[in-house]
Formats: structure tokens, C-alpha cells, sequence
């Protein structure tokens, strides 16, 4: 009984250390989620043309270096829009412990495959002001399954 106990307990407590992320962005070391300007706001759920915005947006500034939220493998280069404007770049993640994959848009990546570890920069935060002049600049960061990366950060 006392064995069962202590995989469970060694269970949750390696569920709990790889639920937090490291740092997102430099700057910004509690990883601040973007707050509300004219063109919107960046907390998960917040109201976006009709729809919900199902991603959270963490503040980084334009040129910034930006970290892996976790250990894992970049799988691809992701296009968020589709039109190759100034910010339309980012990388797909999946993390090494849970398997769950995040997307990580208006980041100009190091590389678009390959290992990372928690904490490594991974890429450098594109002009954001050159194509939203007054929005807060940020990391867009969306889980694959849709659900709340909030208590990540």
C-alpha cells in the first residue's frame, strides 16, 4: 500500500513541475498576458469578431528574445495568417512529458525542427507595430486541443 502511495504522490508531483512554464519572452519574466487595446484583449476567452479568442497573448516587445515555455520538440514553421505579412511566422511544440503541442505565432524561430529545452531561446519576437501600430506587443500562444493555457504561465 505504502509503494502505491508514493507512485501516485511521485505522479502528481511530476504532473504539478511540468504544468509551469519557464519564461516566455525577455522582458517579461511572470509572462503578463496582453491586456485590453483598440484592437482587443489578449486573455483566453476574451471577445474577437463574433468568436472567442482561444489563445492567450503574452507580452513581449518587438525584437525581443523569446524562450521555450518547455522541453520538447519543435515539429514545424507555422504561417498564423497565411499572408506573409511582417509577423505572420511562428513554430509548432510538443512538450516531452505530456505530449501536448502549443503554437507559439509572430516569432521569427531559430530554426523550424529539432529538440529544445526549457528556458532556450528559440526565436526572436517579429515587428508587431509594423502591421498593428498601438496594439501591446506579444506572443501568441494557442494549445493544439484549444483548451486554456493560463495556468501554464
Amino acid at each position: 500500500m505504502l509503494t502505491l502511495k508514493l507512485i501516485v504522490f511521485a505522479g502528481l508531483v511530476s504532473i504539478v513541475a511540468a504544468g509551469r512554464w519557464a519564461q516566455i519572452c525577455h522582458g517579461n519574466p511572470l509572462n503578463s498576458i496582453r491586456g485590453c487595446d483598440k484592437y482587443g484583449c489578449g486573455y483566453y476567452g476574451a471577445p474577437r469578431n463574433g468568436r472567442k479568442h482561444l489563445a492567450v497573448d503574452v507580452i513581449c516587445q518587438d525584437r525581443s528574445e523569446v524562450y521555450a515555455p518547455f522541453s520538447g520538440l519543435i515539429v514545424r514553421r507555422i504561417k498564423p495568417f497565411g499572408n506573409n505579412n511582417a509577423i505572420d511566422d511562428g513554430i509548432l511544440l510538443r512538450e516531452v512529458q505530456s505530449g501536448s503541442c502549443i503554437k507559439l505565432a509572430f516569432i521569427r524561430p531559430l530554426r523550424s525542427r529539432g529538440w529544445i529545452r526549457k528556458g532556450s531561446k528559440i526565436g526572436v519576437m517579429l515587428p508587431m507595430q509594423s502591421v498593428y501600430p498601438g496594439m501591446i506587443s506579444h506572443v501568441h500562444i494557442q494549445k493544439c486541443d484549444h483548451s486554456n493555457p493560463t495556468g501554464n504561465l
